[in-house]
């Protein structure tokens, strides 16, 4: 018995589905783009999701190019932001998320039912399409809350190429301040090995005493320990920030330059760190979207938590010479699952969501403000040492030289002189990577690239300008 108007209401449903399925379609570019925008302008350098032996070609070049040349800290951060793999494993996360969103646009598939029935004389033939009533209704919900879901993914990527970008930066820091630690270490070792020579000769001749040569060979022991330490030291630093720009083989013999930067002329004045901090991190923004995104979900679970499975399909029955026509809905009965423990679950995720959305802009306060009194504190004790100790060290330095060239002291107190300067110009090397440490932390903390500074003032002292 066909029932006015039922066959072409099941085709239109059957064409509304079709033409839902096919809204949500993948970018060419898979996603990368909006990252790459946020790497930009948070990183200062770009990134790339390396999808064919083309843009691998063009990674070696461009690592070629970089070879010729000591690293800078943006060379490094560029290099980390296209070759760390692990780095590129988390771009792929974007492709994941976009296939869950086109697939949250895409209706379940209908279902065709075929019985075929004989017997008594007769043949019963039943042919059934049903569709998912409930993926048809929801589909619009679950594409916006995968929508949401892809645009966090694209804040997690972002915020963790940052990350890697600031990680980056340090290790540059830390590398270029060994490698300068080792050069004044053999500077030393050298000067050293001069004087425990000196002091050999000057005992054989009867000028030194015992206790004297023990003095400069003492100290020359020291020094080639201090060689052997340092050393060790700047292959660490030089392998954690090879391992953040995924270099390996030929590629891991890059060069570096020979010393840290100069202190800029002045240190940033910034008022606002906290404000900064919160509304530039991307990880405050991330979180803020998984709160949202568990809110559209809790929406979601009350408006099915009674309708778990709804089909409508269409029916078409035969039995002998007679046919039968009309359409079926399946219902299931809450009896036993009213759906109020995923109703509880939702709430329970999305104040979970809450509070840790609340703690991250908490500790993303506190952390800019620790950063900016690093920052301000590690500038302040680098310029001391670049205007006052090392000065007075070359002065006392060069006072004794005359001294000595003048017969007015002698080489004990010489080589005494030159023990002192040692420390002095070591402390200063460690305030300057403390500063620059302190300054990528800081960078970290409000989530991106400081704006730049005035120009550095290079007519200050450089730090081996003190020597043995």
């Amino acid at each position: 018995m066909n029932k006015p108007g039922t066959k072409p209401r099941l085709l239109a449903v059957a064409a509304l589905a079709i033409s839902l399925s096919g809204c949500a379609t993948f970018s060419p570019d898979g996603g990368i783009q909006a990252v790459n925008d946020l790497a930009q302008a948070k990183a200062g350098a770009p990134v790339k999701l390396l999808r064919s032996d083309a843009d691998r070609r063009a990674l070696d070049e461009l690592l070629a190019a970089r070879m010729t040349q000591p690293l800078t800290a943006d060379d490094a951060v560029q290099i980390a932001l296209l070759n760390n793999r692990g780095l590129q494993a988390s771009y792929w996360e974007l492709g994941i998320a976009e296939a869950d969103l086109v697939q949250a646009g895409r209706l379940s598939n209908p279902a065709f039912g075929y019985q075929h029935k004989t017997g008594g004389g007769t043949t019963s033939i039943e042919r059934s399409l049903t569709f998912n009533l409930v993926s048809l209704i929801t589909a619009p919900l679950a594409t916006r809350i995968e929508g949401r879901q892809l645009e966090a993914t694209r804040l997690q990527v972002a915020n963790e190429a940052v990350t890697v970008a600031s990680n980056t930066r340090r290790a540059w820091v830390e590398a270029v301040a060994a490698t300068q630690s080792l050069a004044y270490a053999r500077q030393v070792a050298a000067a050293a090995d001069a004087s425990a020579d000196l002091g050999q000769r000057m005992r054989r001749a009867g000028n030194w005493s015992a206790f004297d040569q023990a003095r400069e060979q003492a100290f020359y022991a020291e020094a080639m320990a201090d060689v052997v330490r340092a050393t060790s030291a700047a292959t660490a630093a030089r392998e954690a920030l090879t391992r953040l720009m995924g270099l390996w083989g030929g590629q891991a013999a890059y060069r570096l330059p020979e010393r840290l930067p100069d202190l800029p002329a002045a240190p940033r004045e910034m008022t606002d760190v906290e404000q900064v901090a919160v509304r530039e991190r991307l990880d405050i923004r991330a979180a803020t979207l998984a709160s949202q995104h568990t809110a559209a979900s809790l929406g979601l679970s009350r408006a099915t938590r009674f309708i778990n499975v709804l089909e409508l399909g269409g029916v078409h029955e035969r039995e002998g010479a007679e046919r039968q026509r009309g359409y079926e809905i399946t219902l299931e009965i809450p009896l036993f699952d009213w759906g109020g423990a995923r109703t509880v679950r939702a709430e329970a995720v999305y104040m979970q969501a809450v509070n840790r959305l609340a703690q991250t802009a908490a500790d993303a306060r506190s952390e800019a403000r620790e950063s900016y009194q690093a920052y301000r504190a590690g500038y302040d004790l680098a310029r001391h040492y670049r205007d006052v100790v090392i000065p007075v060290r070359k002065q006392l330095s060069d006072e004794t030289l005359l001294r000595y060239n003048g017969m007015l002291v002698s080489v004990f107190e010489l080589l005494a002189d030159a023990r002192e300067q040692r420390s002095a110009v070591i402390a200063y090397i460690d305030a300057q990577k403390a500063f620059w440490l302190a300054e990528a932390g800081l960078e970290a903390a409000l989530g991106g690239r400081l704006p730049a500074t005035t120009t550095q003032d290079h007519s200050h002292h450089r730090a081996h300008g003190v020597t043995q």
